[in-house]
């Protein structure tokens, strides 16, 4: 009989596999919420010497999970692939999971599981993007900050030996800094460049690092400029094309998300029912239809939109918090009301 944390692992790991076709032990790690999309930027970036510092569990608990997820694995006849990690700093050096970096330990963090239904280009595509170094990761920091080398700052600080450092400091302020929004320009340049790095800065409101831009060559940006105007007719009806592409496929799984709502409340009006789907799964809102868990049509997920919809249209939530009411004793008020309309639209009979 499975555990319950055994249950917990499967689930998250079905999500992830539905989604990507594979799946990691920081999917499952973070799958759990013992640690935060920020936490493993931070890893990633050489900010910190390994992830379990980071993670409100042990190792112990951690290794549980992943005992839990090679049971799962090999009952799903996955194929097992191990990824290298390197550090998103100019030294590559390898990231560590585990405080003491036990090589053992390590090793069981670093295996990959591929679903045995891939084709053997897609698999190997998949190994390498996992194996390939990282970009280098300059940070536009929030707050005052003091060069590790010289003692002074900059804009943009470069972490070496887990220290930070000023461009000047890593001999990289000859590059240039291009802003985000122009993705052809963006792949050219810094194709070209023989160094570059990717600029982010911190989100307090998403408590995420967000893409600003590149650090690229004077030269490379310049050579890659000739190129964007040489072709910017072709890349105008490429975008076109996509975007009816894009619009086809959010339409096709609006569809299906709004069958699956009303599959798990019948009771739901059919209009509404889309009218939710339609809402949530918006490409590029951040709402929870477009989490990785919606798109694989997680049960959980689905519910979440469900109900965040009856709480704003269908109770006074919205006005309690307009008159001043606390978010969280606005909900109080209300649970009476939302669980009224869920329990009627779980058990109504279907209407058209």
């Amino acid at each position: 009989m499975r555990s319950k944390l055994g249950g917990r692992v499967a689930q998250v790991a079905e999500t992830a596999l539905a989604v990507r076709d594979h799946v990691t032990a920081i999917d499952v790690l973070t799958g759990l919420g013992w640690l935060h999309d920020r936490h493993v930027e931070m890893w990633r970036q050489g900010r910190v010497d390994s992830l379990e510092r980071l993670a409100p569990v042990d190792r112990t608990k951690m290794e549980q999970a992943l005992v839990h997820l090679r049971e799962w694995a090999l009952g799903r006849a996955l194929v097992e692939s191990e990824a290298a990690y390197a550090a998103a700093s100019r030294d590559r050096r390898p990231l560590r999971f585990t405080l003491d970096g036990d090589e053992e330990a390590e090793r069981g963090f670093r295996v990959h599981w591929l679903s045995a239904q891939l084709s053997e280009s897609r698999r190997r595509q998949i190994e390498e993007r996992q194996n390939k170094a990282p970009d280098l990761v300059a940070v536009a920091p929030l707050e005052a900050w003091t060069c590790a080398g010289c003692g002074d700052t900059g804009p943009y600080l470069i972490m070496e030996d887990e220290r930070p450092h000023c461009l000047t400091c890593a001999d990289m302020d000859h590059l240039c800094f291009l802003p985000a929004g122009n993705a052809a320009l963006s792949r050219r340049a810094k194709k070209a460049s023989g160094l570059s790095a990717v600029v982010v800065r911190f989100n307090r409101r998403r408590r995420r690092h967000e893409r600003l831009g590149v650090l690229v060559e004077e030269e490379a940006l310049a050579r890659a400029e000739e190129q964007c105007l040489a072709d910017e007719e072709v890349r105008l009806r490429r975008r076109e094309r996509d975007r009816e592409r894009r619009a086809g496929e959010d339409a096709a799984f609006q569809t299906t998300m709004a069958a699956e709502i009303r599959r798990l409340f019948p009771g739901c009006p059919a209009e509404r029912a889309e009218a939710i789907a339609g809402h949530a799964a918006v490409r590029g809102s951040g709402r929870v239809g477009r989490t990785a868990a919606a798109r694989a049509l997680d049960e959980n997920a689905i519910t979440l939109a469900v109900v965040a919809s009856v709480r704003h249209l269908d109770t006074d939530y919205d006005d309690l918090l307009m008159s001043g009411v606390p978010r969280v004793t606005a909900r109080e008020r209300i649970r009476s009301r939302l669980d009224e309309v869920l329990s009627s639209w779980r058990s109504a009979e279907p209407t058209a």
